[in-house]
């Protein structure tokens, strides 16, 4: 897949940025924010004060820019509905920022060296991206925040065309997790995904991305009028939550004619597209400007929420948005790497050291949400191949088990997945004292029975962080009569060795098509997880 076939509409958030704090209110705007809205095309990035030398890349951020990643990480929900989309959007994000594609089909030795910045992806749906230090050294740790990047969904079947009933054309879809629950009826949904077109000229077949971003579907419910039927509180999802996308209106004469040239075309002799809503393939060809329709070979769509990400609250102090379990701590470890290893000219015209010795690596993977099996899932070995053949390359070639094990060793990981936020109509169901709350910070994730990697050692290092970077950590545990989720931590720390906690920001309402979380919590994840890759040596040297 190349860049020049990514959808347009996520260029927003790389470069056509509003400026900085538009969309919070008048009182957000301090007067350091607003002078500073005009010093850089990307407010989103993290800019260092000039003024504080060549130190600047390892402090804080300040209030002003925690502020500064409320919008784009708003526009980054928004333009991204699908995870191709999401991991082709961050591919880019991190190109423009000095990192280098890596092809996991070609040798790295030549190409990854001391204070260099790279990226790798799988499938176009999971990605890692990492950094190493100038002062970096065989066997010295790895700091690691690791990811999901898929969120729950719905995606359309392999021959989604269903009979007409009724005068609606309906389409064929099939729940990713937990989707398609009761917060799907009644919503306007879009279609996007990943298509492969065949060039005919060249026999190629290249990856191209698709975005109707505005209402096709949607899954009517029944009116209360009904009776009984429409309360039932387990609905079949094959039969009824199907969406509708069109009115089928072959009774006419001239509507027959049309709709029975348009489907020769398309077909012709068996092909992919014979099998697809002739509507949807004409719909998708004319997006990506295909002149032959069947030149379409497969493709992997998905049916999602098109209402926008949005600020909302008295003070707009909130982000209603869909898709943020967990696009939320991927966009904040990703914008945490990019602001830890931006360098920027000092007064005197010098450019800052660079003085890690550690390689700093930040996972985004799929299929977390249904247990992370498949080859670009957390528990596939995309990960731990990448960290092996980066060590390899920094060693000549050479990767011995020692050199490895000791990597993995002095490393850390951070497992970062939403938390779940304290709902105030629900206190009852939360245990005391383990209620995170919107806009404070991330929170610990604790189970005593091994669904997260948190134990004591962990908790303390990544406190250490906290204090030194100014952050806040909350703690959550379920209750002990309710069940526990888990996260990709496990199951990456147990295959690796590695120390590792389980922390992410706060949400409410998660495995809601729309979910909840604080206006600052993006900005406050990047600050916690920047810390971490600023400080993560000087702590590493306080524990035995």
């Amino acid at each position: 897949m190349t860049r020049n076939d990514f959808c347009s509409g996520s260029l927003q958030y790389l470069s056509g940025l509003p400026p900085i704090g538009q969309g919070l209110p008048p009182s957000a705007l301090t007067p350091s924010t607003q002078e500073s809205q005009f010093k850089s095309p990307h407010p989103q990035v993290w800019l260092p004060n000039r003024d504080r030398g060549n130190k600047n890349i390892k402090r804080p951020l300040s209030s002003a820019e925690i502020k500064r990643y409320t919008q784009p990480f708003l526009d980054f929900i928004t333009e991204n509905p699908t995870v191709f989309h999401a991991v082709d959007t961050v591919a880019r994000r991190l190109e423009s920022h000095g990192f280098t594609s890596l092809s996991s089909r070609e040798e790295w030795n030549h190409k990854i060296r001391k204070g260099g910045k790279y990226f790798v992806e799988r499938n176009g749906s999971a990605i890692i991206a990492f950094a190493v230090g100038s002062n970096y050294k065989a066997g010295n740790g790895a700091a690691v925040i690791a990811a999901h990047i898929d969120a729950l969904t719905t995606k359309v079947k392999p021959i989604p065309t269903k009979p007409t009933k009724a005068g609606y054309v309906q389409l064929g879809i099939a729940p990713y997790a937990g989707a398609l629950n009761k917060t799907w009826w009644d919503r306007d949904l879009g279609i996007g995904g990943k298509v492969l077109v065949k060039d005919r000229s060249t026999g190629k077949i290249e990856t191209r991305l698709v975005k109707l971003d505005y209402p096709i579907a949607r899954i009517p419910t029944l009116a209360p009028h009904f009776g009984a039927p429409a309360y039932d509180p387990n609905p079949n999802p094959e039969t009824q939550m199907v969406p509708i996308i069109g009115l089928d209106n072959s009774a006419t004469e001239s509507t027959t004619t049309s709709k029975s040239h348009e489907s020769s075309q398309l077909q012709g002799d068996y092909s992919f597209t014979s099998t697809q809503p002739p509507r949807l393939v004409s719909a998708i060809a004319r997006k990506l400007k295909i002149d032959d329709p069947t030149s379409i070979i497969n493709w992997e769509l998905e049916v999602f929420d098109t209402q926008p990400a949005q600020l909302g609250g008295l003070d707009k102090e909130f982000i209603f948005a869909p898709r943020i379990d967990d696009k939320l701590c991927s966009y904040s470890a990703i914008e945490a790497l990019i602001a830890s290893t931006s360098h920027t000219t000092t007064l005197d015209g010098s450019q800052p050291t660079d003085d890690d010795g550690i390689i700093k690596i930040v996972g985004c993977f799929d299929d977390e949400e249904i247990g992370s099996l498949l080859r670009q899932g957390a528990r596939s070995n995309f990960l731990p191949s990448t960290i092996e053949r980066a060590v390899a390359a920094l060693a000549g070639g050479h990767c011995t088990p020692d050199l490895l094990s000791r990597t993995l060793a002095n490393g850390f990981m951070i497992s970062a997945d939403v938390s779940h936020a304290v709902n105030p109509n629900y206190l009852e169901v939360y245990l005391e004292n383990h209620a995170p709350q919107l806009n404070v910070g991330l929170a610990v994730q604790a189970d005593p029975n091994g669904h997260t990697t948190t134990n004591s050692v962990s908790t303390a290092f990544l406190q250490r962080v906290a204090d030194k970077c100014d952050s806040t950590l909350q703690v959550f545990q379920i209750r002990n009569d309710s069940r526990s989720g888990g996260t990709v931590g496990p199951m990456l720390s147990s295959a690796m060795g590695m120390r590792a906690i389980d922390a992410g920001l706060p949400q409410l309402s998660m495995h809601s098509i729309r979910a909840t979380v604080g206006n600052l919590d993006p900005g406050l994840g990047v600050k916690l997880f920047k810390g971490f890759f600023d400080h993560f040596e000087e702590v590493d040297a306080e524990f035995a």
